[in-house]
């Protein structure tokens, strides 16, 4: 049965004009018969689309009006948190919804800290973790609205001639966008093993000319320390920290009084949601602390959902503050349009994903963009905040439990009741599907249970001594009542103990972002004439999406 389509102009609801962008979305609608449809000419359903003023903004109508639509599903919206949160066992949640410009919506849920009992409420801080990504793009975005010399194209040696990268032409090409979209090879998880053995911003980016490359502009692979390096080259140009530029370009001008890059001031927040991490189906504990300083424009903002409201709208505005220009708009539209295939689609009928400057850019069924990113933290922190431009309307949603989709799950229910009246899918278990790898322990060993008879092949003295990588600097390896210990990192804070596994190959329990609870990894220790001469950590010699060793955690004894 074939389809006809009516078209009808679009009132959305926009106060702004935003310029359209050269690429076309080409949305693939199914009709089919449903109840109350005028029959068409060959038999078929008739179906609304409207019109905008291109093609590539057509969209499929709401349910009903604008007004209506939000107001119903704003009634809706308790419901679904509370739901999610039972079934989940997320402890505390905090949200809130913009539409047409303004605050429709602040809710608080559940409690900031399952020791206490303590409430979440509308002040309550939280971390947001990568949410802080889309944030720092629309500070690059008003630090070029100021500076005529600079853009996302501006190569980043420009700003900082002394850094390197893995690849001479990677370092001289490479340009702010690219940091920012995630497509200059540095792998994910490149830098971010560093900053889990303690290790601060200056020392990892001087180091991640050790990282080997994916190939660049043509490889997606969600970095952190990427991104970070980016925001930084923006912050150097204007000679200030980071955190500096985020306070003086919007925090500041937005009165975002209740946000912060500093994880210290995070911390002397009474108020404040703490991190819990999931250590069985429904069991989330306050076990652990994450400081994301070091990563602070890819992940280390605390704000609360009312703050947050503030650089919705903002964004929404098309880079108006209080009806008046303040980021320019087209520099907006390019951080926050598609700049690289972030996720391939496995089978023709199936639509893929897309990242800009710092946010993913996607659509709904109904062919609406929909702006979106998510926030999480290992150990204990999970966030997501949704826009759709077209309809002047977004949603933020914080957590203080580990990522397994609850914030995702919220924004969409709610998205789903605006555009299309009803729920399309069980999001909350779908959603626990996609992040169930999060919550995974990492390293070769983990799940194995060591030897009955594990032993090592020499005495433990064998093992003891100093070891060195150019990338994560000193191991050194001691020993303490017949066991060993090693400690890495900066001041040799990152500890563990060496158990036997079999013979020279000895394991070690990584801990902190990276590795939750229950990580067990190999140290291959490497012997010539009868004396050890080096040891590869397994855990720091891999990434997760690259199938070759990186190298990086081969250390050579040096005494």
């Amino acid at each position: 049965m074939r389809a006809r389509v009516n078209t009808s102009s679009r009132a959305t609801g926009r106060r702004g004009a935003v310029a359209v962008t050269a690429s076309v979305l080409l949305i693939g609608v199914t009709a089919g018969c449903t109840a109350g449809a005028a029959a068409g000419d060959a038999g078929g359903s008739t179906i609304s689309v409207e019109a905008g003023d291109a093609p590539n903004q057509d969209v499929m109508p709401l349910p009903a009006d604008r007004a209506s639509a939000v107001a119903a599903a704003l009634k809706k919206l308790p419901d679904h948190v509370e739901e999610a949160l039972e079934r989940s066992g997320v402890p505390g949640a905090q949200l809130a919804v913009v539409s047409n410009g303004e605050t429709v919506y602040q809710g608080a849920f559940g409690v900031r800290d399952v020791t206490t009992g303590e409430e979440v409420d509308d002040d309550t801080r939280f971390m947001i973790a990568s949410l802080s990504k889309p944030i720092s793009s629309t500070i690059v975005s008003k630090a070029i609205t100021e500076d005529p010399e600079l853009s996302w194209s501006t190569p980043v040696r420009e700003l900082m001639p002394d850094f390197e990268m893995g690849d001479p032409y990677v370092t001289a090409e490479a340009r702010i966008g690219d940091y920012f979209a995630h497509r200059t090879g540095i792998p994910t998880g490149g830098g971010d093993d560093l900053e889990d053995l303690g290790f601060d911003r200056d020392y990892i980016l001087a180091h991640l000319r050790q990282i080997p490359l994916a190939p660049f502009r043509i490889t997606y692979q969600y970095s952190n320390f990427g991104l970070t390096t980016g925001a930084q080259a923006v912050a150097v140009s204007r000679g200030e920290t980071w955190e500096q530029t985020a306070e003086k370009l919007l925090f500041e001008p937005l009165g975002m009084t209740s946000t912060t890059n500093s994880h210290a001031e995070f911390l002397a927040e009474p108020n404040r949601a703490v991190q819990h991490v999931r250590l069985g189906e429904q069991d989330f504990q306050p076990e652990f602390d994450r400081d994301p300083d070091a990563e602070a424009p890819a992940g280390g903002i605390a704000s609360t959902a009312g703050d947050l409201t503030k650089w919705m709208t903002l964004v929404l505005d098309d880079g108006k503050l209080d009806g008046k220009p303040f980021i320019d708009p087209a520099v907006l539209t390019e951080a926050f349009s598609a700049q690289i295939v972030s996720s391939h689609n496995a089978t023709l009928d199936q639509r893929p994903g897309h990242y800009g400057f710092g946010i993913n850019v996607g659509s709904g069924a109904g062919g609406r963009v929909v702006l979106s990113h998510s926030g999480g933290f290992g150990l204990g922190t999970a966030t997501a905040a949704s826009l759709v431009p077209d309809l002047d309307l977004g949603i933020v949603v914080l957590t203080n439990g580990a990522p397994i989709g609850v914030p995702e799950a919220v924004a969409q229910e709610f998205l789903d009741d605006v555009m299309y009246g009803a729920q399309t899918r069980d999001w909350v278990e779908l959603t626990a599907g996609y992040f169930a790898s999060f919550n995974a322990p990492a390293g070769d060993l983990a799940g194995e249970e060591p030897p009955a008879d594990a032993t090592p092949s020499g005495p433990v003295g064998d093992y003891v001594g100093t070891y060195e990588s150019p990338y994560f600097g000193t191991l050194t390896v001691t020993e303490q009542g017949g066991s060993l210990q090693g400690a890495m990192g900066p001041d040799g804070g990152y500890t563990f103990a060496i158990e036997p596994w079999d013979g020279d190959t000895l394991s070690f329990a990584p801990h902190g972002e990276n590795a939750l609870p229950g990580s067990l990894s190999s140290a291959v220790f490497t012997r010539e004439g009868g004396a050890i001469t080096g040891v590869t950590m397994s855990y720091f010699n891999s990434y997760p999406q690259v199938e070759e060793p990186s190298g990086l955690g081969v250390f050579t004894k040096i005494g």
